[in-house]
């Protein structure tokens, strides 16, 4: 994942219009966006001095980013589960009327399938089955295949960006608040790499409630995010990890993981711990990253921070952080 262009980048897109809020009212900018001038006003935004006037302008930014790419069209009539189900964007729900509590399962940057249509990473579905099993209904989220785009890995691609993620996220859990099987006061996020960077972004308040569509989550578990810095050409940086969360936060990570290594989160989760956020975190010896994706085991690249990164998958790990997900949920009030 590009640490320096993930979040902002505008190649080929246009922002036909995007409406700034000044002390003096407001302005309105047609001209086209450069991948440096998004990337810059996003991190303006966010180090702006609080008040009601940065925090507008936080949220206008925030969109307009969003907005770079088309909402997506979401499922409205669960799906059937079965054996020769595949990993696809999807609702999902035990038998009976419910309510139930729910979660929204958004995907790594490599997405659901790849370019060729094969499956990318089968471990969504499993995860998705897991949850159901155990009483929850599901919103399996696809950011990038309804979009055409192929990956993230390597930076913001076809205007899926960190907010419009974010966005994309938010906008799950108001639809699942909705329907009627779905208990709305009990829905959380679980995100893996890019999409639990994504969950740790939706946690803290200035990105939640700027980019929210009517619902935050109750709890967010994140599985081996990235907790570094991401880099603008230009401005100052930033982590994903905010100083202001707000949501209950479990971070599940694994000690030999190369491409997002734990400890690049624990420097950044202990302060607010120390703090009194509601944020704890678990890291398990001999994991790498993707610890749960059993159809890429033994799969080995170069990451775009030089690191060399092989994933092994690991049964015993996957069964502890199912259980060490379903019952940080059960603790926070979910059942």
């Amino acid at each position: 994942m590009k640490a320096d262009t993930h979040i902002g980048d505008t190649r080929n897109v246009f922002v036909r219009r995007t409406v700034l809020r000044s002390e003096r009212g407001w302005h309105r900018l047609t001209r086209r966006f450069g991948n440096r001038t998004l990337i810059v006003a996003i991190a303006c935004a966010l180090w702006s001095h609080t008040g009601s006037s940065q925090a507008q302008t936080l949220r206008d930014t925030l969109l307009a980013a969003a907005a770079l790419a088309p909402d997506l069209d979401l499922p409205a009539e669960p799906a059937y589960l079965g054996v020769f189900s595949g990993p696809k964007m999807a609702l999902y729900k035990p038998d009976g009327p419910g309510p139930f509590p729910a979660m929204v399962i958004l995907h790594q940057c490599g997405g659901l399938r790849s370019s060729s249509g094969t499956w990318q990473n089968m471990a969504v579905l499993g995860w998705a089955k897991e949850a159901v099993s155990r009483g929850y209904a599901v919103l399996v989220l696809d950011s990038l295949g309804p979009r055409r785009v192929d990956s993230v890995c390597y930076g913001a691609n076809g205007g899926v960006n960190f907010p419009r993620g974010v966005r994309d996220a938010l906008q799950g859990a108001e639809h699942l608040g909705k329907l009627p099987f779905v208990d709305r006061d009990r829905i959380a996020f679980v995100g893996f790499s890019w999409g639990a960077m994504v969950g740790l972004l939706t946690s803290g308040a200035a990105w939640g409630y700027s980019l929210t569509a009517g619902r935050r989550f109750r709890a967010v578990v994140a599985f081996y995010p990235g907790c570094f810095e991401i880099r603008p050409p230009s401005g100052r940086p930033y982590s994903v990890v905010q100083s202001d969360i707000d949501t209950p936060v479990l971070v599940l990570m694994g000690d030999l993981d190369t491409e997002t290594p734990p400890q690049e989160c624990t420097a950044r989760l202990e302060p607010l711990k120390a703090a009194g956020k509601s944020v704890d975190w678990h890291i398990y010896s001999d994991a790498t990253h993707c610890w749960d994706c059993q159809n890429l085991d033994r799969f080995r690249k170069t990451d775009i921070r030089g690191n060399a990164v092989e994933y092994r998958y690991n049964s015993d790990v996957s069964k502890d952080s199912a259980d060490r997900l379903f019952g940080f949920l059960r603790d926070v009030g979910f059942r």
